[in-house]
């Protein structure tokens, strides 16, 4: 292991708990070992026990399960009502001790006005009737019930119940009680969520959201007396050394409803600021919290708790660092933590450790392979949420993230055995045949991998002179470091294996005359055009993004789907100036692209007053300009040095489907990278 990660891996403690080392598997939703989203009411999960028994396995220090709702999101059931399931926990409980790792479960009292309201449930709630119909079965006033009544944050036509000081008590009740069983299931501490994110108790902390005239809301005190009463009622049950971690969100960076606050802006905070969190740590901790897991955000803001690759790394550190200065408990930091950076901060005293999550999914064994000095071999994760936590919404809309990705999150676009083992995994082929792949992308490479892995014979043919196909192009902006390793990863890993062949500089045109048993057809997509005047003279993203053509000053991007607003964004970090076109009345309104990435985007633009035309047609483009059409007909004269084009993909295969041939990634259907190896491994293991 090289020196510079040393101090990672120095044990520390959380109260009397020693835990080995400095690294913290964070939580994650979909990670819960009692379930996510379960319509037969929740469960302890095996999957999810498998995902952490692995992590364990590879040298985690603590693991901290994704969130554990109190009560069931269907049918309402109280977890401390279901002993089978810490039965069953305390026999995983352990297995994971047997590898030297710790583990607390996370609880949280709920979402309120976070909560992801999905399109398919919003109406069944504004409804009276239908929400008094479905409530045995989905309680949404229960789910959405706030300290005051406050606009949703996925549907801005939601207004959310004021929670009852009934609710609460029940609420600090179940804490307790199912914090008693945690411990007596052999769990070495709980974590509560959280004074973190815009959820409820965050929700209470803040004069911004709690309007309440009773003891929980006004001053400073009863703004935090439910987190308060919480760790009390837990501590007088589970006594003072069992311990208790809180999430923490040092600050909200949010500026008002629906509108967070981008790194390096000027603004006014809406939430917790840094002063009065100092002040809360120290009370928090006061109150009988033994450890602060801590970053940044709010829902409002969500790019600060989830950060995409728009986000710088270690993007919240110097504010837990400060935090950390006002308490004596151990302060865990969060947020596109990069290890050598963490080491460093750990051994200057700055935090007491590294909270790491998604990286996690996408490389289970990633702390081992560190140990090992085998960076190379670390699969990284891209931050593009699009598996784990694709929570998707627009203007006017609510949560569009597909209902079963809803019930199946923390999955892994570049992992697809991640929470799928039952659905993805490698058996040895029966009958080993020769396999040809035509089209070295991200489809093709996978594919490789996969039937290599099984045992078949593959040759890979690529017409370029590189493996990568259009994921070249799309990881090319400066932001896109990770993009660019994971391609590394990709053209290192297909080496290691001699069952593949790789042929550049090969075209493919006809697939009857490969020597194969089966083909696999991975040619990607190609570009739309428009049919307007002066069409020919726009420049087509993917050449923008691959350096082909130059750009002026002043560019105009027709398309503010995902790639148009990131040639946006790193046209903007180049000094450009932007101006993006969009029919939609939304930038990024395609279903399945996390929040987390689009709202980044959305509140950048807005804070940097980068020019945005929603709900516009282009008519012409001139030399120097760009015509466009609002949707009152008005027509408007855009300046342009430059026009890149960005309107989407249509699939490009060489070849049909048949017996023998099979059309994989977006040469079946235009998609994203998760869409890709998913497919890839979807077909391949049935070779």
């Amino acid at each position: 292991m090289d020196q510079k990660y040393e101090a990672l891996f120095t044990p520390w403690k959380i109260g009397n708990v020693e835990i080995k080392n400095r690294i913290v598997m964070c939580p994650m939703g979909g990670t819960s070992l009692f379930g996510w989203f379960e319509l037969t009411g929740c469960k302890f999960d095996k999957e999810a026990a498998k995902l952490f028994l692995e992590r364990a396995q590879n040298n985690v220090g603590l693991i901290i399960p994704g969130i554990a709702p109190l009560r069931d999101t269907f049918w309402g059931k109280w977890l401390w009502q279901n002993p089978k399931m810490f039965e069953d926990l305390k026999e995983f409980m352990d297995e994971i001790h047997k590898t030297g790792a710790k583990l607390f479960i996370q609880l949280t009292a709920g979402m309120g006005r976070s909560w992801a309201i999905t399109e398919l449930v919003a109406p069944l709630h504004k409804n009276k009737f239908t929400r008094a119909l479905v409530k045995p079965i989905l309680d949404t006033s229960h789910e959405l019930a706030s300290p005051s009544p406050l606009p949703s944050r996925w549907d801005p036509e939601i207004t959310t119940p004021e929670m009852t000081k009934e609710q609460i008590h029940e609420i600090i009740e179940a804490f307790a009680k199912t914090a008693k069983l945690c411990k007596d299931a052999g769990v070495d501490g709980v974590e509560i969520h959280a004074v973190h994110e815009g959820y409820l108790l965050d929700q209470f902390t803040m004069e911004w959201t709690n309007k309440r005239t009773d003891e929980y809301g006004g001053s400073f005190e009863n703004r935090f007396r439910f987190p308060v009463e919480v760790v009390k009622a837990i501590k007088e049950v589970c006594g003072q050394d069992f311990p208790v971690s809180l999430r923490y969100s040092v600050e909200s960076k949010v500026k008002g409803f629906r509108e967070g606050a981008v790194p390096g802006e000027k603004y006014t905070e809406a939430g917790r600021c840094m002063e009065e969190s100092e002040k809360a740590a120290k009370y928090l901790q006061d109150a009988g919290y033994d450890m602060l897991n801590a970053d940044n955000g709010t829902y409002d803001s969500w790019y600060w708790a989830h950060p995409p690759m728009y986000m710088p790394q270690n993007c919240n550190l110097d504010d837990v660092a400060h935090i950390k200065k006002f308490v004596d408990i151990p302060v865990v930091c969060a947020g596109r933590m990069e290890p050598d950076v963490a080491a460093q901060a750990i051994a200057e005293g700055r935090i007491d450790a590294m909270g790491v999550a998604r990286q996690f999914l996408a490389d289970p064994a990633w702390v081992t392979k560190l140990i090992e000095n085998r960076l190379e071999d670390i699969k990284p994760c891209i931050c593009c949420h699009s598996g784990c936590f694709n929570f998707s919404s627009s203007k006017g809309k609510a949560n569009t993230q597909d209902l079963t990705d809803t019930m199946g999150l923390a999955r892994c676009a570049v992992n697809a055995e991640t929470m799928q083992s039952k659905k993805h995994y490698i058996a040895p082929a029966k009958n080993p045949k020769q396999i040809a792949i035509i089209g070295g992308g991200i489809g093709g490479m996978e594919a490789a991998l996969v039937c290599a892995k099984r045992g078949h014979k593959v040759t890979l043919y690529e017409k370029s002179d590189k493996l990568g196909g259009v994921f070249i192009a799309a990881a090319a902006p400066s932001f896109k470091e990770k993009d660019r390793d994971l391609i590394a990863w990709y053209r290192r890993e297909l080496t290691k294996y001699p069952e593949i062949e790789i042929q550049l500089n090969t075209e493919i045109t006809d697939v009857d005359a490969l020597d194969a048993d089966e083909v696999i057809v991975a040619t990607g997509a190609k570009a739309n055009r428009i049919p307007v005047p002066g069409a020919g003279r726009a420049i087509q993203a993917v050449d923008f993004l691959l350096g082909n053509r130059q750009v002026g000053k002043n560019v105009v991007i027709i398309g503010g789907g995902l790639t148009g607003c990131e040639i946006a964004y790193e046209l903007f970090l180049q000094g450009k100036n932007p101006t993006i076109v969009e029919m939609q009345d939304d930038l990024i309104t395609t279903p399945g692209i996390c929040l987390a990435n689009t709202s980044f985007l959305r509140d950048f633009f807005k804070a940097n007053n980068v020019p945005v035309y929603l709900e516009t047609g282009v008519t012409e483009i001139g030399d120097f300009h760009v015509t466009v059409k609002d949707k009152e007909g008005n027509k408007t004269q855009l300046k342009a040095d430059d026009v890149i084009l960005s309107v989407g993909y249509k699939p490009a295969p060489i070849a049909e489907k048949s017996k023998f041939v099979h059309v994989i990634g977006d040469a079946c259907k235009v998609g994203n990278l998760r869409t890709v190896i998913w497919q890839a491994w979807d077909v391949c293991m049935k070779l």
